[in-house]
């Protein structure tokens, strides 16, 4: 499994909106700039983000967006599902139940449900008040 270029820009935009939550709409240009990455390319995202609800968009010349909760309401599961689908490393499970002909019969059946529950363990488990967390570890890391 590997996480496309939207799932990962997705996440760091929602990063980026949680460690500047100051009550005032982030620009998306704003974001871009200290991201590294196409506003064009972060309007698209946005969209995603903002039908799901996950960001709330503010109109006008002081506007931007904010999210919608509190960051550790939001998983990286979450969002990554959201712009990437499945996040199962065989189509077999990408759906509730198996509906493969050879999964009475699949020995590597079990290998990739492990993988699965290993993947989401993770991906489910950390928020992105976690990853808010981490980020300010590492900036203090670097402080003369």
């Amino acid at each position: 499994m590997k996480i496309s270029t939207k799932g990962r820009y997705a996440l760091r935009l929602m990063l980026d909106l949680a460690l500047n939550n100051t009550g005032e709409p982030v620009r998306i240009k704003d974001i871009a700039a200290r991201q590294e990455i196409s506003d064009k390319y972060l309007e698209q995202i946005i969209s995603v983000l903002n039908k799901a609800g996950y960001v709330k968009s503010i109109r006008g010349p002081q506007g931007g967006y904010r999210l919608t909760r509190d960051p550790e309401k939001y998983t990286v599961g979450m969002i990554l599902r959201l712009t990437e689908g499945s996040l199962a490393p065989v189509p077999c499970l990408d759906d509730e139940i198996n509906m493969c002909e050879r999964q009475e019969s699949c020995v590597t059946l079990r290998l990739w449900q492990m993988l699965d529950e290993a993947i989401s363990g993770v991906v489910d488990k950390v928020t992105l008040a976690d990853l808010v967390e981490w980020q300010g570890q590492i900036t203090s890391n670097y402080v003369i």
